[in-house]
């Protein structure tokens, strides 16, 4: 039987790159949803012309955007079997979904994610401190909880079902860690694929700015300590 895939895309101010990312994903999707997290172009509506479901979201934060595409599709009425988090500007590839949610499907892994490998990415796109946070996290979450991640890729799989269980909560930087470390609390099994990465579309909001970089940094750290303590 083939799984009933959604895919979430928060998304801000990403008019130029919205209609590519949404045309790369594989036609076997059910629903591309697209949350406008307070954006102030034409990033809804060229996401609407390019076949996606369009939401919006006021509240500015990465969190909450996530939080109002898991929240609609909690109201309709037919129930996905794998969710499928991207991102707006084209850093990742979309078309790699499939290489993606496989293990989910041939070995029923429960979440999956793809791993900004070095050899993988375009020079220049993951900035120092996003290549050193990425280093610094995952070395905690190894040495607190015995993790074998080495990236907080937004380029994520899950099963439908398990992401319900984790009760997600964070409304801004710390969505990407609190999955995982939700994930490990709960023994979920998981795995890594290696993923290609090249150069965003425009200037990135979190690591395009110090302020960005310095919250996220905060955000990521406090979840991994919050979480290392109740252990």
């Amino acid at each position: 039987m083939t799984p009933k895939i959604k895919v979430i895309i928060p998304a801000f101010n990403e008019e130029e790159s919205i209609g590519l990312v949404i045309k790369d994903i594989p036609d076997y999707v059910e629903e591309v949803i697209v949350i406008s997290n307070n954006s102030t172009d034409r990033t809804e509506e060229n996401a609407a012309k390019a076949g996606a479901t369009v939401l919006k979201e006021p509240r500015k934060g990465y969190g909450y955007a996530c939080l109002k595409g898991m929240n609609f599709i909690a109201e309709q009425g037919t129930v996905p079997d794998i969710i499928v988090f991207l991102d707006g500007d084209y850093s990742d590839y979309p078309e790699q979904l499939t290489q993606l949610i496989a293990p989910i499907i041939e070995k029923d892994i429960d979440f999956v994610i793809g791993a900004r490998v070095k050899r993988l990415r375009e020079a220049g796109s993951m900035t120092l401190p996003q290549i050193f946070g990425n280093w610094l996290a995952t070395f905690l979450m190894k040495l607190l909880f015995g993790s074998k991640f080495t990236d907080l890729g937004p380029f994520r799989a899950i099963k439908y079902h398990k992401l319900l269980a984790l009760a997600m909560e964070d409304k801004t930087y710390g969505w990407t860690v609190e999955m995982q470390l939700k994930a490990l609390k709960k023994d979920f099994s998981y795995q890594e694929i290696p993923v290609k990465y090249r150069n965003r579309i425009g200037v990135s909001k979190v690591s395009g700015t110090v302020k960005g970089a310095v919250m996220a940094g905060v955000k990521i750290l406090g979840w991994i300590f919050k979480y290392g303590f109740k252990k």
